[in-house]
């Protein structure tokens, strides 16, 4: 049985050993045609551990013409299951374990136009780690929600009103 270090270990091995320039055959756009002949083409993925879940993202530079296809989207998740795929067989060449991975809410695509012929596309998607035990999930919501709670906390209060002090805090002005 497997430690949590020992899977996260594992995990973040097999990302590693994606990096440009290697063997591997991860599905990215970067790994066809000739290097030194045809354009570079930048795409990239990263691994993300949020307790149970793994977030993997996935980031390219495509055609704005490329973006207008129609089986664009279904390009994207096509790559991010490669991505998956990838990951799997590293791990168990690494671990001897299997990795299990099931997918947890949906596909996320984010397209940005840089330019009139370059697009960016940062795609992400989560999953829930297999043999995870006793670990805590972390809060996935973006960090700009959690400001505006905050912010809305501190608009309702209104002009006079104060926040009472929460207990055993000291006011270091007035000693302790």
């Amino acid at each position: 049985m497997a430690t949590v270090y020992d899977i996260i270990k594992g995990i973040n091995q097999a990302a590693a050993n994606a990096y440009d320039g290697s063997d591997a055959e991860v599905g990215l756009s970067r790994e066809e045609g000739d290097p030194i002949l045809d354009r570079r083409v930048i795409d990239g993925f990263k691994v993300r551990i949020l307790g149970p879940i793994l977030r993997i993202t996935y980031q390219s530079e495509v055609r704005l013409q490329d973006v207008k296809d129609k089986g664009f989207e279904n390009s994207i998740i096509s790559t991010l299951k490669d991505i998956v795929k990838f990951l799997k067989k590293e791990y168990k060449a690494i671990t001897g374990d299997t990795l299990t991975l099931t997918i947890d809410g949906e596909h996320n695509i984010l397209v940005q136009r840089m330019s009139n012929y370059r697009t960016d596309v940062q795609a992400f998607c989560d999953y829930k780690i297999g043999g995870l035990k006793d670990v805590d999930e972390v809060d996935r919501s973006s960090s700009e929600d959690r400001l505006d709670k905050s912010i809305k906390a501190w608009l309702s209060l209104g002009p006079g009103k104060k926040r009472t002090p929460k207990a055993g805090w000291v006011n270091p002005g007035k000693g302790s």
